[in-house]
């Protein structure tokens, strides 16, 4: 099931955030002070609680992808 929440680009300090309400905490896991990932897809983005095995699979997928760009390149023709 997915449940859409609109959030405003708002002034925090000298920069810009969103204000996550308490219902999205409580979806993600969430509290103040964890980490969040934000990841690409192709209609969007996807936010995602901080997972340490995830971290590490996108850490050696980047590497991959880095030392075989030629390859991923050929291969996308």
């Amino acid at each position: 099931m997915s449940t859409s929440v609109a959030l405003k680009v708002t002034q925090i300090g000298n920069s810009v955030g969103v204000i996550l309400p308490k219902e999205v905490l409580a979806r993600l896991k969430v509290q103040k002070g964890d980490s969040l990932y934000v990841t690409d897809l192709a209609d969007g983005v996807a936010l995602r609680a901080y997972d340490a095995e995830f971290a590490e699979a996108m850490g050696l997928a980047r590497e991959i992808m880095r030392k075989r760009r030629n390859v991923l390149r050929e291969l996308a023709k």
